[in-house]
């Protein structure tokens, strides 16, 4: 990948890109015995590779990684899919995840090929925020996804906790900030911007900045790393692994938009400049759960005609995305869903 990169953190001697979200690996292969007892068609492993470290973070999942992992696995004949009778027809492949040890299931259109089939990438079908054009839909699912990294979909028992901060230089003395700690698809500590900018107030960081602005300030991005550890410890996780847990910043929506929330995500310690799709996930499941910081900013904007049952809408920096979450009669979650694209982009060998 490149890695370590201390001095220019660009990777230019590898595969990766430079920020979190181009420096991952998906290692995929055949189920175990176990595994395939379980559903699976397909086992596969997601790792986080440092930038400017060594470190390697096998800790969680990667949600737009594993959108094509099936694909994958059809491609290098790895699994026989299960074909609907829809046309055009679409395979499902269950895929088996060794860091959250869950099942995750996509589904995607294929085209006959000689006694065999191959799946097709390149229909117009839908379109995603940040990438240009349309392309074939794929379907990610993530079954039961509650305690994917602690066992627990609340891992401190509470769907909010007020975190103890520790300060930072140049930056504000004492901080207690109401945090949601929530572990579904991977685990995520999310807060509000308003309890994040009322932290500044007083101090010589704008808190009436724009969110780019505001969240560029090398302060507040340490705070808000402080933040994200204070909620790791809450969780029962390593502080010292940024991968998980990441931490979103969420916001109500203008009267002017059709979201129902909006988040700016850090990943790694650098804003993203989406969404981790693994954060999306968890912030729809969270926005379900009553008292979260999620439920509670949902729930107040102004404009929220919806039901409980529809997607919930997810403004982020480069778009929209919809995530729908189904619930069980006991308030248990069933499985929560994306709408993804993808396409191939080499076949060949890394030297190394």
């Amino acid at each position: 990948m490149g890695s370590p990169d201390p001095e220019y953190g660009r990777q230019l001697n590898g595969m990766g890109g430079g920020i979190s979200s181009l420096s991952k690996i998906m290692v995929v292969g055949p189920p175990t015995d176990e595994q395939k007892a379980l559903g699976a068609d397909v086992s596969y492993t997601f790792v986080q590779v440092g930038i400017r470290d060594e470190q390697i973070d096998l800790s969680g999942n990667c949600g737009n990684l594993s959108s094509m992992v099936g694909v994958f696995a059809v491609d290098r004949a790895m699994c026989k899919p299960t074909i609907s009778q829809t046309e055009p027809p679409r395979a499902t492949v269950h895929a088996y995840n060794t860091n959250t040890e869950k099942l995750v299931v996509t589904s995607f259109p294929v085209e006959r090929a000689e006694d065999d089939y191959t799946p097709v990438l390149n229909l117009p079908e839908v379109a995603m925020a940040g990438v240009h054009g349309k392309a074939s839909r794929i379907l990610l699912e993530f079954p039961s996804p509650s305690g994917a990294r602690t066992g627990a979909l609340m891992p401190s028992g509470k769907p909010t906790d007020v975190l103890q901060v520790e300060p930072v230089p140049n930056g504000p003395n004492s901080m207690e900030v109401p945090a949601s700690c929530i572990d579904a698809t991977n685990p995520t500590v999310l807060i509000s911007a308003s309890d994040l900018r009322t932290i500044f107030k007083g101090h010589n960081h704008d808190p009436v900045a724009t969110p780019l602005l505001f969240y560029a300030d090398p302060v507040v991005r340490q705070v808000v790393e402080n933040i994200r550890r204070a909620g790791a410890e809450r969780m029962g996780l390593d502080p010292d692994m940024q991968a998980q847990p990441k931490i979103a910043i969420l916001s109500p929506p203008s009267s002017d938009t059709e979201a129902d929330i909006v988040a700016h995500t850090f990943s790694m310690g650098v804003l993203h400049k989406a969404i981790p799709m693994t954060v999306g996930l968890c912030l729809a499941v969270a926005a379900r759960v009553p008292d979260t910081v999620a439920w509670n900013l949902v729930h107040t904007a102004k404009h929220r005609h919806k039901t409980e049952t529809d997607p919930l809408r997810i403004a982020h920096p480069s778009g929209y995305v919809d995530v729908g979450v189904d619930m069980d009669g006991q308030g248990e979650v069933k499985s929560v869903k994306v709408v993804r694209t993808g396409r191939r982009l080499m076949t060949g060998w890394v030297w190394w």
